[in-house]
């Protein structure tokens, strides 16, 4: 009678597989639901870089995030399954992220260098992968927010106060290149600029000359005001910013 009651408290097979199965659905579930939160909010940030043609645009945000959450998901199983540092795998991440972030930085034709704030924004949004891979969703969500705000506030705020430097494309047109390159000369010597990468391409009728100029956006602005005042140039035409942050 002992023995039988004792057989009937012992759990079943069927009940340790019924209650196995619940902890491991459970457990990745949870998982896979910081995989899908982090492809989120790093599509979030990788949208607004994409729709300003930058070089590390949806995807490549999308999966630095994912591949961050994963990672630190992988570091903290792993060390459990074989007894080992929770953070060796995770704390890898910012090398790697810094080796592509040094990818998205162009020079072009010398001194113009692009691609910065790409990277500074591949290196946060590795970040919010590693908050959303260690359960930090609140933080995570935050700091997606906060950098959006960032990217889409600051950017406008250096425009509108004529802060920020950036390098735009203009190209004219004028009966010789010797005149047209004085004219430059003389028409940006006021902003204490000269024209960068120029480019000359002789037609029938004319001379073209495509060139990039530094300088704020009221100093773009006047350099422009005045090309179109020249005498000497015949047409004159802003080709828009190079690569603007």
């Amino acid at each position: 009678m002992i023995e039988s009651t004792q057989l009937n408290l012992m759990p079943t097979m069927d009940y340790i597989f019924s209650r196995l199965s619940t902890e491991v659905s459970s457990v990745a579930m949870v998982s896979l639901a910081r995989l899908v939160l982090a492809a989120i909010l790093g599509g979030l940030i990788g949208l607004e870089r994409e729709m300003k043609h930058r070089p590390a645009g949806l995807r490549t945000n999308l999966f630095i995030c994912l591949g961050a959450a994963m990672f630190t998901l992988l570091s903290d199983d792993l060390a459990v399954e074989h007894i080992g540092d929770h953070t060796r795998i995770a704390a890898q991440i910012i090398p790697g992220i810094g080796f592509i972030g040094a990818g998205t930085i162009l020079h072009n034709h010398g001194d113009l260098v692009t691609g910065i704030t790409s990277a500074a924004t591949l290196f946060v949004v590795a970040s919010v992968g590693m908050a959303v891979g260690g359960g930090l969703y609140v933080t995570a969500i935050f700091a997606t927010g906060l950098i959006l705000l960032c990217l889409y506030l600051l950017g406008g705020i250096e425009q509108r106060l004529s802060l920020k430097m950036e390098f735009r494309t203009y190209e004219v047109t004028g009966p010789d290149g010797i005149e047209i390159t004085h004219e430059l000369n003389q028409v940006l010597e006021p902003i204490h600029s000269i024209p960068q990468n120029v480019q000359t391409a002789a037609t029938k009728e004319h001379v073209r000359v495509q060139f990039d100029v530094e300088g704020t956006r009221t100093e773009h602005e006047k350099a422009f005001h005045c090309l179109k005042q020249s005498t000497i140039l015949k047409s004159v035409v802003a080709l828009g910013a190079v690569s603007p942050e």
